[in-house]
This record gives C-alpha cells, structure tokens and sequence, in this order.
C-alpha cells in the first residue's frame, strides 16, 4: 500500500495522509488531470468513480459519482482554487445530491494535494482541512480514512499499466 503515514489531528481540524509512489512527480500528476485515469482511483474498490465535469484550473469544478455494488450512487464536487502543475492543488471537497448542488448536511473541507520528487519516487501529501473538529470527526465516522486509503491504494496498479 503507498500510503504510508495518516495524521488525524481533530483539535486543530486537519487530516494529512502521506503516500509513496514508484513514478516521476509528472506521472503522478497525470491521474489527476485525466479524469479517465482519476476515474479508476478516486473511489474505493467497488466504488468507481465517474467524473462528470473535470476542469483542474483555479476557479474550475470537477463534478463526480461513486457508483456502489448495488447501483447506489454518491454525488460529489471539487471547486478548484488553486493549480501549481505538476506539484501541487488545492480545492474544497463537498458531498453533492443528485444534480451536484451541495449538499449542505455534510462538511466541506479545503485540500491540498502536493506532489514531490522522493526517493527515486513521489511523495504525495494529501491534506485536508475542516470547518470544525465535529466536521472531521463526522467524516473520519463514515469511514474516511479507510476509504481513502482504498483508493489511493489503487493508484500503484494504474501506474504500473502504463511504466
């Protein structure tokens, strides 16, 4: 598995997940900006992803569902603020219902992914930042860090097709 370090801090409202890969920082960056390759790795095993809308610029939205084992489907959006390609991202990340509005009963949260050269490899460090400590606790409740290990556990394989 590439992740390699998980910080939960609630007090201070942030969750940080580190991982490692086998691939050049320019390689990594491409999952993110093709949404065919993000679409095999940004839910978890059973959970596919199919990206809607996909515009990775400051000020772009990228729109999304998780498709589940019974046909359930869970809405989602990116608002990208900020783009350094290749090494860096950040956009706030909501829960969306059925036509991508927000869905406002559940937390956003800011997030940065970075990316840099390490080890012959990349690091990825994916930070995320909450509203309130209540907010991070609702999300790390509903499964957030093991769903996200999951995914980006996926990401190894999808880089391996194409080395």
């Amino acid at each position: 598995m590439p992740v390699t370090h998980v910080t939960k801090d609630v007090d201070n409202r942030r969750l940080v997940m580190t991982a490692h890969f086998d691939a050049p920082v320019e390689r990594l960056w491409e999952v993110y900006a093709d949404p065919r390759q993000l679409e095999k790795v940004w839910g978890p095993p059973g959970y596919p992803a199919t990206f809607v809308d996909h515009d990775l610029a400051p000020g772009g939205r990228m729109t999304y569902y998780m498709t589940g084992p019974d046909g359930d489907r869970f809405h989602g959006y990116w608002d990208v603020v900020e783009v350094d390609q290749p090494r860096s991202f950040s956009f706030d990340d909501g829960f969306a219902n059925d036509d991508f509005t927000p869905d406002t009963a559940l937390p956003v949260s800011r997030n940065r992914y970075s990316f840099s050269a390490h080890d012959g490899g990349t690091r990825a460090v994916y930070e995320s930042v909450y509203p309130s400590a209540e907010a991070l606790q609702q999300v790390l409740d509903m499964g957030a860090v093991e769903g996200a290990t999951a995914a980006i556990g996926q990401i190894d394989e999808l880089l391996a097709l194409s080395s």
